[in-house]
């Protein structure tokens, strides 16, 4: 079954591009607001939730594209659809001069309100932990 892209925007309060740039694609970014814990090595970024000394998943995605100030563009290496990728974009506004994350995911039918449930989720601990 063909996966659904669901697409998310989210409106950030801040103007500076090299604060989103690092929460939405470096380590240390991505562990405060997708995951526990999040490492990248040669271009594999290793998500895991959970304690690692416990109870655990962990999920590697592959980098596919990374344009700094603009996305970052990676695909699960378990993904079976070829289409699918999560890609991460600040877009500013020429108006405002704020930004708005872009989120880009996919889903089975079936999945798509628990995956919208996940990115909340997230978005709120982005809120939380960096007041974005």
């Amino acid at each position: 079954m063909e996966k659904q892209q669901i697409q998310i925007e989210h409106s950030l309060n801040s103007t500076s591009p090299n604060i989103i740039w690092k929460i939405i694609s470096t380590e240390g970014g991505l562990s405060r607001w997708i995951a526990d814990s999040v490492k990248e090595s040669k271009g594999v970024f290793s998500f895991t939730w959970g304690s690692e000394l416990g109870h655990h998943e962990t999920r590697n995605a592959v980098l596919v594209d990374r344009v700094r100030h603009s996305h970052i563009r990676m695909r699960w290496e378990d993904e079976t659809d070829p289409d699918a990728y999560l890609e991460l974009r600040m877009v500013r506004s020429e108006i405002t001069e704020g930004y708005t994350l872009h989120i880009t995911d996919y889903a089975l039918p079936e999945d798509v309100d628990s995956l919208f449930d996940i990115w909340d989720q997230n978005l709120d601990q982005l809120r939380r932990s960096t007041g974005l």
